[in-house]
């Protein structure tokens, strides 16, 4: 049962990646149409072709391997100097330029002289080649709503878990007592294990990091609390000890480093809790705070996949982990022992998370990447205006076709990096358990 339940799960995700690049395509091939852009061809992942079937005069299609998809537009780049599209070099850079510039005009048809991608305006074509990366982020935004406030998410709650019974620095580290250790003021206000703080001097503590603070800030107060406990409100006091805790950043999450604030002694249990609109967001925005440092961090990441993929090195929690790693954390979210819901959410965390990525990714500034085409065209509006504040001649359309053997170098980086991440999934994957 396992083993099927781990199959299910890859299965689920396979379908989430599928969908994921198809709704990455289709934000291509609408704009591109709404342009009058001429679409050749729609297709989710590569290789052979498995079906497809022609609409209009676009093919539409799913390939064998799922692992990305494409729309061609025809007149990717605009001709050479000489009006030419299929002159070929001997020189290999000139010829990888060449290549380029032929497989744009490859499906070429009388009339298409005017729907080609390079003849639109550079806003336009900032916008269809952004509409694919946006669609990931809209669909990235959806999931996370509809988990963070159908579901809701493991948090820290105003229940007491268990009450400290001494005062001891949590830099220390230890968790028993010793004779010269204090008495925490939770224990000697009678708090138990069960109870719910709904106020704090006076003030309603709905979460966690609101009851907190208002602890941390209490240092050395004589001060009143509120505890539901067993259904009826229970008034208890206490006198606010100052003890060393664990920092906190500006969004309550806790940091390296540790600061003297007030400590009242005990453990919050955690729970699932829904989050409100407002909540949502802030979380979101934490969280792409998050995916930008480690695509940031990534180059630097390297050795330490390397060394787990090939030596003995572990697999830390947060090494870059790529679709067979996800594949195999979404198996072992089936087989978990929690209930289904939380493994839904879980699984569409996971699919939120892979489109974050896709988005941030996709905006890199680099050829082939959608973020590449992006920067050229806004490269080639900004010459173009310029020439025309200096009353100079229109420039022309920026031939991106030139930066190919750039990109061929950027596409091997991208491949190299994508074999190793696959090994280190295989031989030494990142678990959740």
């Amino acid at each position: 049962m396992t083993t099927l339940m781990f199959i299910l799960g890859i299965v689920v995700f396979a379908v989430g990646l599928l969908v994921s690049i198809a709704w990455h395509e289709l934000g291509h091939l609408s704009t591109a149409k709404l342009f009058g852009i001429r679409v050749p061809q729609y297709m989710v992942g590569f290789g052979p072709t498995i079906w497809s079937r022609r609409k209009g005069e676009t093919e539409y299609g799913i390939k064998a391997v799922p692992l990305g998809g494409y729309i061609r537009m025809i007149g990717m780049f605009p001709p050479d100097d000489q009006g030419r599209v299929s002159a070929r070099s001997t020189s290999p850079w000139r010829g990888m330029i060449e290549d380029a510039r032929s497989a744009a005009f490859e499906e070429l048809r009388p009339g298409d002289e005017t729907r080609m991608f390079y003849t639109r305006k550079p806003w336009k074509r900032v916008i269809v080649m952004f509409a694919g990366p946006f669609m990931n982020l809209v669909l990235a935004v959806a999931l996370f709503l509809t988990v963070l406030m159908g579901f809701g998410i493991q948090k820290e709650t105003t229940v007491v878990e268990s009450v400290s019974p001494c005062v001891i620095a949590q830099s220390q580290h230890r968790d028993s007592c010793k004779k010269a250790d204090p008495a925490s003021p939770a224990a000697q206000a009678g708090m138990k294990a069960g109870d719910r703080i709904v106020s704090f001097d006076g003030k309603p503590t709905e979460d966690w990091n609101t009851l907190s603070d208002l602890i941390r800030d209490s240092a050395g107060k004589d001060v009143s609390f509120v505890v539901d406990r067993d259904g009826r409100d229970v008034t208890l006091h206490a006198k606010i000890a100052t003890n060393q805790v664990a920092k906190k950043d500006a969004g309550g999450n806790y940091v390296d480093g540790y600061v003297k604030a007030g400590f009242l002694g005990f453990s919050p249990a955690t729970g699932v809790v829904k989050q409100d609109f407002g909540e949502s967001v802030t979380w979101m925005t934490d969280r792409v705070g998050d995916a930008v440092d480690s695509l940031v961090a990534l180059p630097g990441k390297i050795p330490a996949l390397w060394d787990a993929a090939f030596g003995d090195g572990p697999r830390e929690p947060d090494s870059p982990m790529g679709i067979v790693g996800a594949a195999r954390v979404t198996g072992e979210i089936a087989t978990l022992d929690i209930p289904a819901s939380q493994q839904l959410a879980m699984f569409v965390f996971v699919l939120a998370g892979f489109n974050l990525s896709l988005f941030l990714f996709n905006m890199l500034p680099l050829l082939p990447l959608d973020g590449g085409h992006i920067a050229g065209a806004l490269w080639e509006s900004l010459r173009r205006n310029l020439a025309r504040v200096l009353r100079r001649p229109d420039p022309g359309p920026f031939d991106v076709a030139k930066l190919m053997p750039v990109a061929y170098v950027v596409a091997g980086i991208f491949v190299c990096f994508t074999v190793l991440v696959l090994i280190a999934d295989v031989v030494n994957p990142v678990k959740i358990s």
